[in-house]
């Protein structure tokens, strides 16, 4: 490693050709070479350097590609805030639960790292701590297969479920609001970093009565939608639950699907956590929609409406984001 050019790129601020100088020295593999390119823009950082973000590159990049008891290093509690994803994910999406699962003491990394390598279909073992996600550690016959994030050494994809034909709605007019608090709750927990940490916006609601007439509570304007199945429901769900919208950071697969779950259990006043064949019963008892407002053209949406045939309780959110802050009016529940 050209640690003279190292200096030299570290004095000058040179945040590109830093980014550079970390792919040259993965490609090498080089990994006590890469803890010194962050331990400098750390110490530089100190000085008044503005190499923050090129330390949390070399993070991710360790994370992605080292050896696993490298790549474990970084999988701590914290770490990774402005990457592209949280390290214990990226992580995960290269290495086995089997290399990784020595070099990791954090409780909460460890039932991250195994959670998302069961759903990545790995059998994992270990001692985990059951309170930080509530929800197994194998994916369930009746789940459906919630998309892999895959993270390279620039981007990263999180693909979102297919699209489904919607058909326009028509909602009664001024229908019977209703009292649940803790749904509300869950159902806002799906895009709160969408809200708090870039320019979302969210509104939920609780009726009396039927989904679409929920949907035309929380929906701005016209609106299109299609009842679906609960899987469907869950995966979008759990896609809305994993992401960070435009700019809030991304939470990960497993927290998403946790947070899915935790909607369904809220609406079903499931303890937590629950019984997975609860959920399954619970869920599938429920009538599902997904809806978009007519007007809707890029961004991030999240359009879920549920009604519990038995207690005649209708919920909807209304959950959106965009690159720019024209859309943040206020939020509500």
């Amino acid at each position: 490693m050209d640690r003279t050019r190292l200096a030299d790129l570290v004095e000058a601020s040179d945040f590109d050709g830093l980014i550079r100088f970390v792919d040259g020295v993965c490609a090498a593999r080089e990994w006590d070479g890469l803890a010194e390119v962050r331990d400098r823009c750390l110490q530089a950082e100190a000085r008044g350097r503005q190499l923050f973000g090129v330390a949390q590159f070399v993070d991710y990049r360790q994370a992605l590609e080292a050896p696993p008891e490298l790549a474990a290093q970084v999988v701590v509690d914290g770490a990774g805030r402005f990457a592209l994803g949280p390290l214990w994910e990226v992580a995960a999406s290269t290495h086995t639960w089997a290399e990784l699962e020595a070099h990791i003491q954090s409780p909460r990394m460890r039932a991250l790292v195994a959670a998302e390598r069961a759903l990545r279909g790995e059998q994992v073992v270990g001692d985990f701590d059951l309170e930080v996600l509530g929800t197994p550690f194998a994916r369930a016959d009746w789940e459906p297969r919630y998309p892999d994030a895959v993270y390279r050494s620039d981007r990263a994809d999180f693909p979102a479920p297919d699209p489904i034909p919607l058909k326009p709605l028509a909602p009664a007019a001024d229908p019977s609001q209703a009292d649940d608090p803790d749904s509300e709750d869950a159902l806002f927990g799906l895009v709160r970093t969408w809200v708090e940490e870039s320019n979302g916006v969210a509104q939920v609601v609780t009726i009396e009565g039927r989904a679409v007439d929920a949907i035309g509570t929380v929906a701005s304007g016209p609106a299109n939608g299609a009842k679906v199945a609960f899987t469907d429901a869950l995966a979008v769900m759990a896609w809305a639950g994993a992401n960070g919208g435009a700019h809030g950071s991304r939470r990960g697969r497993a927290v998403g699907r946790s947070s899915a779950w935790a909607v369904v259990a809220a609406f079903a006043d499931l303890d937590w956590p629950p019984d997975p064949a609860e959920i399954e019963r619970a869920g599938t008892r429920l009538e599902w929609w997904r809806w978009e407002p007519r007007s809707q053209v890029g961004g991030w949406h999240l359009g879920i409406g549920a009604h519990d045939p038995t207690e005649n309780l209708a919920w909807a959110i209304n959950g959106r984001d965009e690159l720019d802050e024209t859309a943040k009016a206020g939020s509500g529940r």
